[in-house]
This record gives structure tokens, sequence and C-alpha cells, in this order.
């Protein structure tokens, strides 16, 4: 089940969604590494492309949002998407999983229509 949760400083209709179980995977990471009621987990653009030619994108926990930066708001989670990012996933999802070892994956889908 895809969710939304309260959008700030976006003018679009069309936004990055998190599926549940990116919801409660950013919270787990943020809480793990920040206290700050503010804080959350950056998205933005990287450097270079997929091997396909798609974008890719750097993740980050930081304290704060920065000023262009746009917020997400899920049940527990908070993501900011740096403005290139906002634009390019705009129309996609993101999921999150662990596998046995611990270790965080993001996947980035097309919205159901």
């Amino acid at each position: 089940m895809f969710r939304l949760g309260h959008v700030r400083n976006r003018k679009e209709s069309l936004l990055l969604t998190l599926t549940e179980n990116a919801d409660a995977v950013v919270t787990t990471i943020v809480g793990r590494e920040e206290t700050s009621a503010e804080a959350g987990l950056r998205i933005q653009t990287a450097d270079g492309q997929g091997p396909s030619g798609e974008a890719r994108f750097a993740v980050h926990v930081v304290t704060a949002p920065e000023a262009a930066d746009v917020i997400i708001e899920g049940d527990g989670s908070r993501v900011f998407l740096e403005e290139n990012a906002a634009e390019v996933l705009s129309d996609k999802v993101l999921d999150a999983g662990v596998d046995d070892a611990g270790a965080v994956s993001f996947t980035i889908l097309p919205q159901p229509a």
C-alpha cells in the first residue's frame, strides 16, 4: 500500500511517495543517527548516471532540511528532496528493505496508474 504524508515546499501535484516499508526504514535509520525533531533522510542527485542512463542519488541522514528542499512527512519519517531530485522523482515511489545481514536498500519504482 502506498501512502503520502504531509508535503511542504511543493507546488506541483505529482510527488515522490513512500511505501509503508520505506516509512519504517527511514524512521529507524534517522532515529539511530539523529535525535533532533527536525532530522530526516535527504535525497539528492549524485554525479554520473546509472548503467541505463538513469539518474543516480545520494542519501544522507541530516539534522534539518535545506531551505529549498521539498519535505515529505510520513507517519514517523521525514524525507527531504533536493530540488533536482524532487523533479526527477516526482512520479516515483520509494520502497525500502533490510536483508538478513541488516543492510538497507532503497528501490525507486513507478507510481501505480
